[in-house]
């Protein structure tokens, strides 16, 4: 009969051994423990961009020159809608952006050369660079509705705006949030 003969290891290797499991297992306790921080905070960064501070993209002309073709910027829902600032909202399944002009109980008008009037007195407007008529098929002076602001885009002659009945006022809660700032592309970085 033959016999067979079992290696027995040597306490060394047996050492060596358990050094080596104990370091593969807190190599997966650390990749389980950073796998985990990242879907958290990959989680608490959907729920901030889409509850808190929208991440937009710009796309058309509408706002030239205040805002460019694929510019990325962030929207806060936390701030209150004024006059002159710029908003994003819903409007037919898009997102559209454009300053806020008047607010309810205001009244505007538009005269033919493109000069805004709001309840009765001239508009400054440092972010046009040419006013324009634009389509507007609205009943001037127009008096906005309650709970709606009357928006316009800074590029008057192509924007499609509160001028036309196609748009109109915007309700508020159709309103997004307030644009606050420029972050994409890096070199164009600048509040709003």
């Amino acid at each position: 009969m033959s016999e067979k003969r079992m290696d027995v290891p040597t306490t060394e290797q047996l050492e060596r051994e358990l050094k080596r499991l104990r370091a593969d297992a807190r190599f997966r306790k650390a990749l389980r423990s950073t796998v985990g921080s990242l879907i958290v905070a990959a989680a608490i960064a959907v729920i901030i961009s889409t509850m808190l501070l929208p991440v937009l993209r710009v796309t058309g002309s509408s706002m030239t020159p205040t805002l460019q073709n694929d510019e990325v910027l962030l929207c806060s829902k936390l701030s209150e809608v004024r006059r002159g600032d710029i908003i994003a909202f819903y409007y037919n399944n898009k997102v559209l952006l454009k300053r806020v002009i008047a607010l309810s109980g205001d009244v505007v008008n538009v005269t033919e050369d493109g000069t805004v009037y709001l309840n009765g007195e001239p508009l400054d407007e440092p972010y046009i660079s040419e006013a324009a008529r634009g389509e507007c098929d609205i009943t001037l002076p127009y008096q906005v509705p309650e709970n709606r602001v009357f928006v316009m885009g800074d590029h008057r002659a192509v924007s499609i705006d509160s001028r036309s009945t196609a748009v109109g006022c915007v309700a508020e809660e159709n309103v997004i949030g307030k644009v606050f700032v420029r972050i994409l592309p890096l070199r164009s970085f600048s509040l709003l």
